[in-house]
């Protein structure tokens, strides 16, 4: 304890000595829930964190002529006009604790289900620079979901940005879920980002998890809905900082950021409350550059280790060509789409088989999987068009060999079919896919 204090005031003594103990005194001129303008504040820098008063804490996210626009990240009272504020001279950033593993944190490094601090708690930027592209290697492993749907015809490979597209309700999330629970034993360290989730949500996740064994590798960073817009707009950043720290280790990492949507509307939100010129459908006109930034921290580095992403994306009446959907694909490496009429059939997970892409597909499979997940994926994409043709028709007036594909295209759905965390191994799918077509035979 005595060398801790006599650490403290050996700092507070260098400080005085440089003269940087001196701090910038601002006023609030503007309140505008939460975002605030500062008049005084000359010297301030971007994403510096300040204070005001004893009602908040927040980071400058704009520099005006004659003023700055902050951000709140923390308010425990009310601010007003006439505030004071106090610049810090440090950057704003996030915490992270090694010990991290296993719980629900928020930025600030609180455990959010027994509300208390962390212990070892360190500093992490919130947002780092991103990997040079010389320290990239090629995408060529994979990283198994247990999902056969997505494994044999749609991989994913470690380092790779895969997105998961759907309406509300059609099971992006378990897709998601299930992918976690899959690597298992595996060595990959997953990251489950909740932006704007309720607690009764990220509770049912964690609990889920916890009994499954899955929060042994896992670690949940949530930004609740009630929490301030910025706070949910950096969390997803943080998140990839803390997943790029452990990759400088050479470890694996999965990132699942749920969902994408919602964190474009939150930028939008701040961005009208800035002032900001809204571009098309009021968004900020960086939105594309918001999202690309973030997203190109997936990579496989010359290290050994990766980090792969997938980010979920909510849309209206299976609209995948909205602006912030195709904004997403453009970025991503491929896309899962789920259907809202596939999910209502009972088909489960709903994957809509025509839309969905994988851009590296047989370079993260092994030889056998390859050999035998592409026939399949074509015989399931031709019954599902012939499907759209003939599906009102009367089987008994088709021709035999025309009977026998739909016949085998519906038995290959079947096959298709998984439950909740009824994760399969990669031999167990081989094993399947052989007697299938054995008995089709």
């Amino acid at each position: 304890m005595e060398g801790i204090v006599n650490s403290v005031l050996e700092k507070k003594i260098a400080e005085i000595n440089e003269g940087s103990n001196a701090y910038e005194i601002g006023t609030v001129s503007m309140v505008r829930q939460y975002i605030v303008e500062v008049t005084g504040l000359l010297n301030v820098s971007y994403f510096e964190k300040v204070i005001i008063g004893t009602s908040a804490e927040g980071y400058v996210d704009a520099i005006r002529e004659s003023s700055v626009l902050v951000s709140l990240t923390v308010i425990y009272h009310a601010v007003k006009i006439g505030d004071s504020v106090m610049a810090t001279g440090e950057e704003y950033q996030a915490k992270y604790s090694q010990s991290a593993t296993g719980h629900v944190m928020s930025i600030f490094g609180e455990d959010l289900m027994v509300g208390k601090m962390l212990d070892d708690l360190e500093d992490v930027p919130i947002e780092m620079e991103p990997i040079p592209i010389m320290d990239r290697t090629a995408v060529n492993r994979p990283l198994l979901t247990g999902i056969m749907g997505v494994d044999l015809m749609y991989p994913i490979g470690r380092g790779q940005r895969q997105l998961i597209i759907g309406d509300k309700k059609t099971g992006k999330t378990q897709i998601a879920l299930d992918t976690i629970y899959n690597q298992r034993g595996k060595g990959v360290f997953c990251i489950y980002v909740a932006i704007g989730k309720t607690k009764k949500e990220v509770k049912a996740v964690y609990s889920e998890f916890l009994g499954k064994g899955v929060m042994d590798y896992t670690l949940i960073l949530a930004a609740f809905n009630d929490n301030p817009a910025p706070v949910l707009r950096n969390t997803p950043y943080a998140a990839l900082s803390i997943a790029r720290k452990h990759l400088e280790k050479g470890e694996d990492v999965l990132v699942v950021i749920d969902d994408l949507k919602r964190h474009a509307d939150v930028c939008r939100e701040i961005a009208l409350l800035m002032g900001s010129t809204p571009g098309r459908d009021a968004y900020p006109p960086d939105i594309f550059y918001s999202h690309s930034r973030l997203l190109e921290m997936g990579c496989q580095h010359m290290n050994g280790g990766s980090i792969t992403i997938l980010p979920i994306c909510e849309t209206k009446s299976g609209d995948i060509t909205d602006y912030i959907s195709t904004n997403i694909i453009s970025i991503t490496d491929g896309q899962l789409v789920l259907s809202a009429k596939n999910f209502e059939k009972g088909q489960k997970p709903a994957i809509n088989y025509g839309l969905s892409v994988s851009r590296l597909g047989g370079a993260v499979q092994t030889r056998e999987v390859k050999r035998l997940g592409q026939p399949l994926k074509r015989e399931l994409l031709s019954y599902l068009e012939q499907k759209e043709i003939f599906e009102l028709a009367d089987l008994d007036e088709m021709g035999e060999s025309l009977k026998n594909r739909m016949r085998r295209g519906g038995q290959i759905i079947n096959m298709l079919n998984q439950g909740r965390y009824a994760v399969r191994t990669s031999e167990q799918m081989i094993e399947e896919v052989r007697e299938f077509g054995e008995i089709a035979e």
